[in-house]
């Protein structure tokens, strides 16, 4: 008896059909993390038997996750991540051939059966998950026929899943001009097929054809971020930096923050100044100047950070954070974060705001004065801040800061 006969994997149990409800996707999502590395500590001593492993959750997780709902996004991204590192496990095993087209015949039933395409990634690779030129020689021959029905048809319904998977055999089997030749019967030009033709022109060593293909594949719908990225990168792997941060560099970098989004575009271009960088940033953020704060006082800039938050609003609590964590090393800047803070609290700006936040506002910058020798000034300033007119946010910023304020100079007359 097989090694695979014999394993006891824990996580088929967790993945039968229909096991997870309406409400269980982070129930989900945390049993679809523990699986995988349950797979990749086998595939570190067995890589075959990982990758049956691998075939075997991704064969079961359109039956388990069928009912639950993926509204939110984050089961879709959790499934994605999950072949991200489930499909290398797959395409790296030295399996025999025999075995590989079982693998190939079961995956393929699964996508099939799959009923919101959460299996599209192993399509877009499966040339690679075929293991070998011969086998995806094999499959493109017998998914041409089809996707060039689909794109002849003068049906505009029409639609293949398989498509990505038969451009995908061709790129891997070599076959680059019939891939091309193939993408021009597609009448209404779509990135997510396009792209396997830009590979196929960068394998044939032409780079500028490549570039000009890419750029053509923008139009409605199209995602540009994407195309930027491949750009961009064609550029790079000539030598040409310069003209891919003209052209590229500030669009194609994605980032979950500003901050992120800059990180991400200086360790790209690491001949480039980190000051310049973020001031050709700046220069793309008309009128949301304020949320490279935290990126102009990461690098220290923070004469230009307080201009920033000044131009236009910036998150009250980033603004206070700041304040606390700079008053040994900058109380100047954490003077102005402060005071900064309290001008958008007092004109409306923050999310979720309760008088605590207000209160923390004032408190550094009371901290900041102190240590400037500036406390009666900023006093006054505060005051004059918060008094300036009528307006909801300034009553609630008055409301909360009485019992801190004091008037006149008097230890107990309250803000009027």
């Amino acid at each position: 008896m097989t090694k695979t006969a014999t394993h006891k994997w824990i996580f088929p149990a967790r993945f039968r059909a229909g096991t997870y409800g309406w409400k269980s996707s982070r129930l989900a999502c945390r049993r679809l993390r523990e699986a995988v590395s349950e797979i990749k500590k086998v595939a570190k001593k067995e890589p075959d038997l990982a990758a049956e492993g691998a075939v075997r959750l991704i064969e079961r997780l359109w039956p388990a996750l069928e009912h639950v709902d993926s509204s939110s996004g984050a089961l879709g991204s959790a499934v994605n991540k999950t072949l991200d590192q489930l499909l290398p496990v797959i395409i790296n095993a030295p399996a025999d051939a025999n075995t590989r087209q079982k693998w190939l015949e079961r995956l393929w039933q699964a996508m099939e059966d799959d009923g919101v395409d959460y299996l599209g990634p192993v399509g877009d690779r499966w040339g690679e998950v075929c293991g070998s030129v011969q086998t995806a020689n094999q499959w493109a021959e017998e998914l041409m026929p089809t996707l060039r029905a689909c794109w002849t048809d003068s049906n505009p319904g029409s639609y293949f899943q398989g498509a990505t998977a038969c451009l995908s055999c061709l790129l891997v089997a070599e076959r680059y001009q019939d891939l091309l030749d193939l993408l021009v019967l597609d009448r209404k030009p779509f990135w997510h097929y396009r792209r396997y033709g830009v590979e196929a022109l960068l394998a044939m060593g032409k780079k500028s054809e490549a570039l000009k293909y890419a750029e053509a594949s923008r139009g409605l719908n199209q995602p540009d971020s994407a195309i930027d990225q491949t750009c961009e990168d064609i550029l790079i792997s000539s030598g040409l930096h310069d003209e891919a941060y003209r052209r590229y560099g500030l669009r194609a970098i994605q980032g979950n923050s500003y901050l992120a989004r800059f990180r991400a575009v200086a360790k790209r271009y690491p001949m480039k100044d980190a000051s310049e960088i973020l001031a050709d940033l700046i220069a793309t953020a008309l009128g949301d100047e304020g949320k490279w704060f935290a990126t102009a006082k990461e690098l220290e800039l923070y004469e230009l950070a307080l201009d920033l938050a000044n131009r236009s609003p910036c998150d009250p609590k980033t603004l206070t954070r700041a304040a606390r964590d700079n008053l040994d090393s900058a109380p100047e800047f954490a003077l102005g974060s402060a005071l900064t803070a309290l001008r958008w609290l007092s004109e409306g700006w923050g999310y979720e705001v309760t008088s605590v936040d207000i209160m923390e506002a004032y408190d550094r910058a009371m901290d900041a004065a102190t240590r400037l020798n500036r406390a009666d000034d900023v006093t006054e300033q505060i005051r004059q801040l918060v008094e300036a007119n009528d307006n909801g946010a300034r009553q609630f910023v008055r409301q909360a800061l009485r019992g801190r304020m004091r008037g006149g100079g008097s230890d107990n007359s309250p803000v009027t």
